[in-house]
């Protein structure tokens, strides 16, 4: 995995209304579950930290929403277009995140990932988050099953 610099002509930006059929459609193309366009909708609206990151030409590469709750940060959603992931975008992104939360003054960031998600898992694992619980059940999954989510924190 290439290390990812802020001059290698990204651009990142705060998500707007406009950005959302771009994140809608990535967000489709990279999880079995998807959020609904209307989950980024609400979330744009209650004013969660929202970020895109585009490449010079424009393509969406990633994004990531933040909700603050006291002093911990929950990453609500990240994702990294499935063409460009192994190039270090995940780790790009999870910097981003972590001076997004130290900027608001949190002391930690709380994740859920699914067990299924084991690429997620190793670069959240890489990164420093470690599992503190499960949640039973949480995620929908095939066939009407449910899958659990893992917690893991990062502590800034």
């Amino acid at each position: 995995m290439s290390a990812v610099r802020d001059d290698d002509h990204l651009h990142y930006a705060p998500m707007v209304v406009a950005d959302i059929d771009d994140v809608f459609a990535l967000e489709k193309q990279v999880y079995p579950h998807p959020w609904t366009r209307g989950n980024f909708a609400d979330s744009l609206g209650s004013g969660y930290n929202a970020w895109v990151l585009r490449d010079r030409d424009g393509a969406l590469l990633g994004y990531y929403l933040l909700m603050a709750v006291v002093d911990e940060a929950h990453l609500l959603n990240v994702a990294v277009a499935a063409g460009r992931q192994g190039e270090g975008l995940g780790r790009y992104l999870l910097d981003k995140v972590a001076a997004c939360a130290r900027g608001l003054s949190m002391d930690s960031i709380l994740l859920e990932v699914r067990p299924s998600n084991l690429r997620a898992l190793a670069v959240y694992e890489k990164y420093g988050y470690t599992e503190i619980g499960r949640r039973r059940g949480y995620y929908p999954a095939h066939d009407g099953r449910r899958e659990d989510a893992i917690v893991m924190r990062f502590v800034l």
